[in-house]
């Protein structure tokens, strides 16, 4: 990975809507050399996706939930069970493993308060959880689905 790959991938996650021409050329390339890295970066597994990114607001989705959850089973079955279920539900956007006070945390993002509601009595009936606590965000300062490619470097993506 180059810095060309870098800046790429950096145009890319700004707007994946870019065709090739537009990247190449605020690259520094011709097409066919541009096309080929975005080819390799995708066979890669680097670029996993492309998606749009939607206005929440617009939707009815502008409340974001960060549940927090703790159990007292740390088993690999109950994990992939309980990973499995908490996958089916669409509220859930992000869902990690956590190290420290929580077992568990998700991401919710739902229309207001009773949905949450739903969303909740769903949850606690899926697994035996020993405590599930909610935290709701007030305002979102910050959002980005763009990685720091500063960071990035060949030796660790391939």
């Amino acid at each position: 990975m180059d810095k060309i790959d870098r800046n790429i991938l950096d145009l890319l996650q700004t707007n994946a809507g870019l065709s090739t021409a537009e990247l190449a050329e605020a690259v520094g390339l011709s097409t066919t050399p541009c096309w080929r890295r975005i080819q390799r970066l995708e066979q890669e597994g680097i670029i996993m996706s492309r998606v749009a990114l939607l206005n929440r607001e617009k939707l009815n989705l502008g409340i974001d939930v960060f549940v927090a959850v703790k159990t007292n089973q740390h088993n690999l079955e109950w994990l992939a069970e309980f990973s499995r279920r908490v996958g089916e539900f669409r509220e859930v956007v992000e869902f990690y493993r956590m190290a420290g006070e929580s077992d568990y945390l998700l991401r919710v993002v739902v229309p207001d308060i009773p949905a949450f509601d739903s969303f909740y009595k769903k949850l606690v009936q899926t697994a035996d959880l020993a405590d599930v606590s909610s935290n709701f965000a007030m305002e979102q300062i910050k959002y980005t689905t763009a990685l720091p490619l500063q960071y990035a470097s060949g030796d660790k993506l391939r």
